[in-house]
């Protein structure tokens, strides 16, 4: 009897061990194999993984680029300053207006052009025989290249034949045929445009 109480155990263990092997080497096995699904169902996930992963980099090297190339090209702003009429606290503000933006791109590093256009009663802002502030043009034409002065040649045309004598223009400033036609112009290049 003691020997059928043996005999059992024996097998009990055996057969506990058996299954208990059996068990540990499938385990392993899906552990150490590679995954037998069909390539072609395993490709899309791959790809969009891959994809996902290079698409991080991509962003995380340009935002990188732009934080610390100091060479990378900058924008460049563009703004018409329209002066039509003979008042000086008008053309102060205007010639205010450009040296505050002209100022604010050189203090970030990026470049800006300016024109200031004349017509009609605004043109005295740039007759050298009547305007109130052509020391601070004169002064800004030296001091700021970005900012330039323009005078229409129709108004400057009609005051000459009003006062039956020529209209002397501020050295530094250019003379365009039509001031509203440069104003529009400019706009459709996509100029931004103040009035002050």
């Amino acid at each position: 009897m003691r020997n059928l109480e043996y005999v059992t155990k024996l097998i009990v263990v055996g057969t506990i061990a058996g299954l208990a092997f059996t068990s540990f080497a499938a385990a392993q096995h899906n552990y150490w194999t590679m995954n037998t699904q069909p390539a072609t169902e395993r490709a899309p996930e791959a790809q969009k993984f891959r994809k996902s992963r290079a698409a991080a980099e991509t962003s995380r090297r340009s935002a990188f680029a732009r934080m610390h190339n100091p060479v990378a090209p900058k924008k460049e702003h563009h703004l018409v300053l329209q002066v039509n009429t003979n008042d000086p606290a008008a053309m102060n503000l205007t010639l205010n207006n450009a040296a505050n933006v002209t100022e604010y791109y050189r203090g970030i590093g990026e470049k800006v052009k300016i024109e200031v256009i004349t017509f009609g009663p605004g043109l005295h802002m740039l007759r050298d025989d009547t305007s109130p502030v052509k020391a601070r043009i004169e002064e800004m034409a030296l001091s700021s290249p970005e900012v330039s002065f323009k005078a229409c040649a129709n108004t400057q045309e009609r005051m000459q034949k009003a006062e039956n004598k020529s209209i002397p223009i501020i050295k530094g400033a250019d003379v365009v045929k039509s001031g509203v036609v440069r104003v529009m112009e400019l706009q459709e290049k996509g100029w931004a445009y103040v009035k002050p």
